[in-house]
């Protein structure tokens, strides 16, 4: 079962990459007692996401894409984000 954040993370995502591959890990549970663990269960992800919209761009610039997408989540709500973005081959 995904949890609330990770949901909206999926939603958001989706509507802003229209992806062929969208998978986000809940890892809070791995980190559980380390720095940026709120307790919440949602404190550390890793985002795993496949589009054509990532074609030709820097791996810094498609990181900071997801970024932007997810709006106030990372930093605010998430303490952790590990971003695996490619386009379709790579």
């Amino acid at each position: 079962m995904k949890t609330p954040i990770a949901q909206e993370m999926e939603q958001l995502l989706a509507t802003a990459f229209e992806p062929t591959v969208l998978i986000v890990t809940n890892d809070s549970a791995r980190h559980h007692g380390h720095a940026g663990d709120d307790g919440s269960g949602e404190s550390h992800f890793t985002v795993e996401i496949e589009s054509a919209v990532f074609a030709g761009v820097s791996r810094l610039e498609r990181q900071r894409m997801v970024n932007r997408a997810l709006g106030d989540l990372p930093g605010q709500r998430v303490h952790a984000l590990a971003i695996k973005a490619r386009a379709p081959g790579e």
